[in-house]
This record gives C-alpha cells, sequence and structure tokens, in this order.
C-alpha cells in the first residue's frame, strides 16, 4: 500500500499576525510549512508528498521549491481544499496522512503511530488526553466543572484509507471542523494514536516563540571548515566556484583544480565527519582524472541530505592576487546554488589577496578557505 502525505497550506493565517500567511513566515531560518515537507519527504513510508497552496501563491516565492513536491490549488474551505490534495494523488496511492502545514514540530514516531493504525482501520489520528480542569462558566464566573476523563486535543497528521475518504467527501456537509468530522460523518471508523505535547499548531504571534524555543533545544547544527591549494601551471584558463575564468595560466591538480568548490565539499565531509575529498575520490584513481569538481560537491550534499541534514550557509573565500573575482561573484554564487540545492542568498563567495606575501602572493597558486553550516532537517 503506497501513502501519501497531504500538506494543506492554502489558509491565510491571520490571526498569526504579519504580512505574510503564518506558513509562509520564518522560523529558525526556514519558512514554518518547510519542516513538514521535509520530515514527509524523507520519510520512507511516503510515497508522494502533496502541497495544497492558495491561489496567490502558486507562483510566487513565499513556498520552498525544495523538497520536490507535488501542487494542487486549494478551495474556499479546508473541505475543498483537502480535496484538491486527494485528487493530486498518484494512481497508486491507497492511503493519505493529512497535516497542517503549521505543525512544524512533526516527528517520524507520530508519524509511524498513524501508519501502523491503518492497518486495522479506516482512518487514524494523533491526541494527547486533556489533563488540565476544565470549567464551564458565564459572565467571568465559574458555573461547574467538566468532565475530562474522555476528552483528547487533535493533532495531525490524520490518516485514512483513501476510497473510503473520497467517499466521505462526496457526502460532506462542508460544515465539517476537520478530516476526522468529515470521516465519521461519512461513517468510517477512526482510531486513537498517541500524539505529541510537541506538535503544537501555531496560530497566535506567541506561538512562534514558542515552538521556536522547542527547536533550539533539539537542534542539531554542525559546522565544518575546508582549505584547498592549487598551483598555476599552463593553461588559459581557471575554474573557480564552477565558473571558467580566462587567465593566463590554469590550476594543476587531478580534477578540474577548482580550488573553491574543493574547499566546500571538504568543509561539507568535515561538519558530518566523513573525512576529505581525497578519501571518497582518491587521486590515485584515473576514473578522476579531469573529472569536474561539481561531482565531488554534490556527493558531499548528497551524504548530508542522507543523514538528514539541511545546509544552512556556504561562505568561501578565495586568496589570490589573480585572476579578479568580484565580476565573476554572481556566477559563481548561481552555480554554486544550482549544484547545492540552495538559495543564492545563503552563498557568500568572497576574494582576498594576501598583499603579495607568500605563494599566493607570488602568484603561484590560488588557495581557498570555506566554512558550511549544517542543519538537522
Amino acid at each position: 500500500m503506497a501513502t501519501a502525505a497531504i500538506i494543506v497550506a492554502a489558509g491565510r493565517g491571520t490571526r498569526a499576525g504579519g504580512d505574510t500567511p503564518k506558513q509562509w513566515q520564518n522560523l529558525c531560518g526556514r519558512p514554518v510549512a518547510a519542516y513538514a515537507m521535509g520530515q514527509f519527504a524523507q520519510h520512507p513510508a511516503i510515497a508522494q508528498v502533496v502541497l495544497v497552496l492558495h491561489p496567490d501563491d502558486v507562483d510566487s516565492d513565499v513556498w520552498p521549491r525544495e523538497p520536490a513536491v507535488t501542487i494542487a490549488i486549494g478551495g474556499a474551505t479546508r473541505a475543498a481544499s483537502v480535496m484538491a490534495g486527494l485528487t493530486a494523488v498518484n494512481d497508486d496511492i491507497d492511503k493519505v496522512l493529512i497535516h497542517d502545514a503549521a505543525r512544524p514540530l512533526l516527528t517520524d514516531a507520530v508519524i509511524d503511530r498513524v501508519l501502523t493504525a491503518l492497518n486495522d482501520s479506516d482512518g487514524a489520528a494523533p491526541a494527547v488526553p486533556v489533563t488540565d480542569t476544565l470549567w464551564y462558566g458565564t459572565d467571568g464566573a465559574v458555573q461547574g466543572v467538566q468532565d475530562r476523563d474522555k476528552l483528547y486535543r487533535a493533532q495531525t497528521p490524520q490518516g485514512f484509507l483513501l476510497a473510503p475518504l473520497l467517499a466521505a467527501h462526496a457526502g460532506s456537509t462542508g460544515r465539517e471542523t476537520d478530516d476526522v468530522a468529515l470521516a465519521r460523518a461519512g461513517g468510517m471508523d477512526v482510531a486513537i494514536v498517541a500524539g505529541d505535547e510537541d506538535n503544537i499548531k501555531i496560530t497566535t504571534p506567541a506561538d512562534f516563540a514558542r515552538v521556536a524555543k522547542l527547536m533550539r533545544q533539539d537542534m542539531d547544527i554542525r559546522a565544518g571548515n575546508g582549505y584547498d591549494v592549487h598551483r598555476f601551471g599552463p593553461g588559459d584558463h581557471v575554474w573557480l566556484c564552477g565558473v571558467q575564468i580566462p587567465h593566463t595560466r590554469s590550476l594543476q591538480g587531478h580534477s578540474d583544480a577548482d580550488v573553491g568548490m574543493h574547499a566546500v565539499t571538504d568543509a561539507i565531509y568535515g561538519a558530518l565527519g566523513k573525512g576529505d575529498i581525497g578519501q571518497h575520490f582518491p587521486p590515485s584513481d584515473p576514473q578522476w582524472k579531469g573529472a569536474a569538481s561539481h561531482i565531488f560537491l554534490e556527493h558531499a550534499v548528497a551524504l548530508a541530505k542522507a543523514d538528514g541534514y539541511a545546509l544552512g550557509n556556504v561562505d568561501c573565500t578565495l586568496v589570490c592576487e589573480f585572476p579578479k573575482i568580484g565580476p565573476h561573484q554572481d556566477a559563481m554564487k548561481a552555480v554554486m546554488a544550482a549544484y547545492m540545492g540552495l538559495d543564492s542568498d545563503r552563498i557568500s563567495v568572497k576574494a582576498t589577496t594576501s598583499e603579495r606575501l607568500g605563494f599566493t602572493g607570488r602568484e603561484e597558486g590560488i588557495a581557498s578557505l570555506a566554512t558550511v553550516t549544517l542543519i538537522k532537517s
């Protein structure tokens, strides 16, 4: 049975404040919805991720293009938006998980519990028992106590077998408050599984600070440094950060000698604790003779992604007298961004001279230093 995750991100979220809908506001360096997108995309049981967008957001730059998702255009109500997501799933999908884009602290454990319950039930949803005493009152005065023994706080993702859920949508009144209510109105049984107290839905401005505090408690951030040097030899160009620059000489190396890319690549390996380029691509191996350095860079990025890390930012410094780097900086950033799947504004490529001192000052070669950060996604 194949499962799709549908992330409902078509609302406007006005109670959360700000000029941007809450799902696209910045939270610890990423849009709120990016966290759920990444969590589902890396889960081995999720075959497809569908992102339901407001029509105004489809062609905008508010939503992240990574990881790759299927886009659906939402409707005027939540039920209509969910239905748009259901119609966008692939033909082989028979189970769906429907999740609020404004719940960024979703874990694999919650996903797994919902999926396991779907083996024996048409629907399943996470929830946490109500533990606080519940009063009811009027005019600011307590009038009585509500029994809480059978009360739960609902969360998402809410999971369903696709066929009966589609049938339930066909008979929907449009007044149901969530997907569980709609499913039950359609005659489906919905199991309750253990939720997570941290699986908070951002609703008000104060929730951003609360979620950010929880994220910082568990955040895994790594930094890595890279350093590389290549000497000059005969030639008429150099490769620097993926850009070919005309020059009176070329850098010498087993590969294309792109000293900038090599430093960034080694910085990623270093942050992961996985050695350096020479260990992964030995210079003694003839298959790497003259190889384009983006091969090494993409390998390091893939290793980071496989270990659950997203690139935070990249800072690369080229040390040379010539060629001049300034005219090529924007092109270098664009090329590096494309190979790394990163926004160019998270990449810095800059240059400095060594004031005519040392081998770089004597124009015998070029050195590069790089620093990267990796964030557990």
